[in-house]
C-alpha cells in the first residue's frame, strides 16, 4: 500500500502536481523594484484572459502607450477626453498595480493646435505658456491619487547635450521646462515627477541631461527621478549606459528604465535611439528573421537582457522602475519602427505569450543572495 502511494505522489510530481507555481517577474522583484509593462488601449480591454493574467501576474506597474499623451487627451483645445486613460487606472488599480503618467509635454505627440492661431499663425510666448499650463492643470488634477508620478517633459535634449529645438523651445525658450514641472507640481504636490529621454548612453546626452537637473534644483523644481528610455540594441555600449545611471544619481535623482526593448534587427544606418520622426524603406535583408529567431540570436538577446539586468540589480538602491515597453514581441513597435513590416523580438514574452529565456535568469537573479 504503501509504495503505491510513493509511485502515485512520484507520478503527479512528475506532471507538476506537486509542484510549486513558478515565481513570476513581479514577485521576484517586489523588494527590489517595480517591474512595468506599457499596455495599449486594446489590451486594457482585452477580454482575453491567459493575456490579462500575463499583465497582472508579471508586473507591478503599468504606463498608457499613447492614451495619456496631449494629442489624445486635448484633441481640441479645451475638449478633453479621458476616457482611455480612465480604463487603464481601473484596470491597474483592479490589479494593484502602480501607474505613471506618460507624458504631458513633448514635441511629437503634442496636438496640432497647441502652437497656431485661429488664422494658423504661430502663438505667442504667453499664448502657448498659458495653454501648456492649462493643459497640465486639467490633466494632473484629473488623476491625482491615481498616478505615482509624470513624465513632465519628455525627449527636450539632442545627442549632444543641446536643448531639441522643439516648437515649445522656439517660442517659450529653454524655460519652458521648468515650467512644466511647476505647473504640475502645483496641479499635484504629491505626484512625483521626471524627466524622460532616449539615448542615454550617448556622453553629450548625459551631460545636457545632468545640467537640466541641476538648473530644475537650482530653480526649487520638484524632479525625483530621470527615465532613462532604453531602447536599446546589441551594439549600445553598456559601460557607458552604466555611467548615466550613477551620474543621475549623483546629481541627486533616481532613475527608471522608462521604455526597455531590444531590438534584434539589424538597423540601416546608425541607431537612432527612438526618434519616432525616423523612418526607412523596407529592405528584405534588414528583416532576417521573418520565419522565426534562429537559437545562437536568441541566445545573444538572452544574455544581453542579463548583462542589463545584473546592471539593474546593482543599482536597485536607486532605481525605481524598469518598464518594458510593451507585453509581447507581438505588440512591439518596434515591428514599425525604424522600418515598416518587420518582425522584431524585443521584449520578455514571445508572441505565443511564452517567457524568453532570460526571464527564468534574472528571476533567479532577483532572489539570489548577490544583489542583498
Amino acid at each position: 500500500m504503501k509504495r503505491s502511494v510513493f509511485l502515485l505522489a512520484a507520478v503527479m510530481a512528475t506532471i507538476g502536481v506537486f509542484s510549486q507555481k513558478a515565481t513570476t517577474m513581479r514577485e521576484a522583484f517586489a523588494d527590489k523594484f517595480l517591474i512595468g509593462t506599457a499596455l495599449n488601449t486594446r489590451q486594457v480591454v482585452s477580454r482575453d484572459k491567459a493575456l490579462q493574467a500575463l499583465i497582472k501576474d508579471n508586473f507591478s506597474a503599468v504606463v498608457a502607450e499613447n492614451c495619456m499623451k496631449a494629442e489624445v487627451l486635448q484633441p481640441q483645445e479645451g475638449v478633453f477626453n479621458f476616457k482611455d486613460g480612465d480604463r487603464l487606472c481601473d484596470l491597474a488599480e483592479k490589479n494593484g498595480q502602480v501607474v505613471t503618467g506618460h507624458c504631458l509635454i513633448w514635441h511629437s505627440q503634442a496636438p496640432r493646435w497647441f502652437f497656431t492661431d485661429k488664422d494658423g499663425k504661430t502663438v505667442s510666448r504667453e499664448v502657448l505658456v498659458q495653454r501648456m499650463k492649462d493643459h497640465i492643470y486639467k490633466v494632473v488634477r484629473h488623476y491625482k491619487g491615481r498616478v505615482k508620478g509624470w513624465d513632465v517633459v519628455n525627449e527636450a535634449i539632442e545627442g549632444n547635450g543641446d536643448f531639441r529645438k522643439s516648437r515649445f523651445y522656439k517660442i517659450i525658450g529653454p524655460d519652458f521646462i521648468r515650467l512644466a514641472f511647476q505647473f504640475a507640481h502645483e496641479a499635484d504636490p504629491e505626484a512625483e515627477l521626471y524627466y524622460n529621454d532616449y539615448g542615454m548612453d550617448s556622453p553629450g546626452k548625459r551631460e545636457g541631461v545632468v545640467r537640466l537637473i541641476k538648473d530644475l534644483k537650482a530653480h526649487g523644481c520638484r524632479i525625483d527621478a530621470v527615465g532613462m528610455q532604453s531602447h536599446v540594441g546589441f551594439n549600445t555600449p553598456l559601460d557607458e549606459y552604466e555611467k548615466s545611471m550613477d551620474t543621475f544619481i549623483a546629481a541627486g535623482v533616481k532613475v527608471m528604465v522608462t521604455e526597455l526593448d531590444l531590438s534584434v534587427l539589424p538597423w540601416p544606418k546608425g541607431n537612432y535611439g527612438a526618434a519616432v520622426e525616423t523612418n526607412f524603406e523596407y529592405q528584405k535583408k534588414i528583416d532576417p528573421y521573418k520565419d522565426g529567431l534562429p537559437k545562437a540570436k536568441a541566445k545573444e538577446a538572452d544574455d544581453f537582457y542579463i548583462k542589463l539586468f545584473d546592471i539593474y540589480l546593482r543599482h536597485s538602491k536607486d532605481l525605481t522602475r524598469v518598464t518594458f515597453w510593451g507585453v509581447t514581441d507581438g505588440d512591439s513597435w518596434k515591428n514599425g519602427f525604424p522600418v515598416r513590416g518587420r518582425t522584431d523580438y524585443p521584449l520578455a514574452f514571445d508572441r505565443k505569450m511564452k517567457p524568453k529565456g532570460f526571464v527564468k535568469t534574472i528571476v533567479e537573479m532577483a532572489q539570489s543572495d548577490k544583489y542583498n
